[in-house]
């Protein structure tokens, strides 16, 4: 049997925030619908299942988002994901440049949950929330890369540097949840 990783899908409390920030990280949206009726029902599992779905792809087009804002039955709020529990976990993607990623995802008010780690002088890496509290990693090859900073050994470590504000740890996006 073969088989292929298609996408993966995303609930989402406001797909236009969603898109704005992953298209600002360099993501491409390549098709957008809004899905209903008989076959959406069974397919999902859901009475009623009506959303808006917007799909983005990477630039080398090897991965997918499929975005989905329920219009009906209503979203259900949870608490976001935390590291370390089971089930859905995280969005991983590998950029070239840690830094300007993380400038783009601050515009959408989106910071590391505990700075920028470096990993054995391979990959600078990182997890933030991204909208609707979507654990999102960052991670700099530092071998395929020339124009990476490496700290000085006098340099403060990414944990000393981080920006950690207890209250804002677990949220991008305007509207936060109390």
């Amino acid at each position: 049997m073969a088989i292929a990783l298609e996408n993966v899908g995303i609930a989402v409390r406001d797909i236009e925030e969603a898109i704005a920030f992953f298209t600002d990280l360099g993501l491409s949206v390549v098709g957008r619908d809004e899905v209903s009726g008989a076959w959406a029902d069974t397919a999902v599992g859901l009475d009623g299942n009506h959303a808006k779905i917007a799909v983005l792809q990477t630039p080398d087009g090897g991965g997918q988002l499929e975005l989905f804002e329920y219009i009906h039955p209503d979203a259900i709020e949870t608490s976001p994901t935390l590291p370390n529990e089971i089930g859905m976990h995280r969005v991983a993607f590998r950029v070239d440049d840690i830094d300007a990623a993380l400038e783009i995802a601050a515009r959408h008010d989106c910071h590391p949950l505990r700075g920028v780690a470096n990993y054995e002088g391979v990959y600078r890496l990182t997890y933030l929330r991204g909208p609707s509290g979507i654990l999102v990693m960052l991670a700099q090859d530092m071998r395929s890369t020339s124009h990476h900073h490496i700290p000085a050994a006098d340099e403060p470590s990414a944990h000393d540097r981080s920006t950690v504000r207890a209250s804002d740890d677990t949220h991008c996006s305007p509207r936060r949840r109390t």
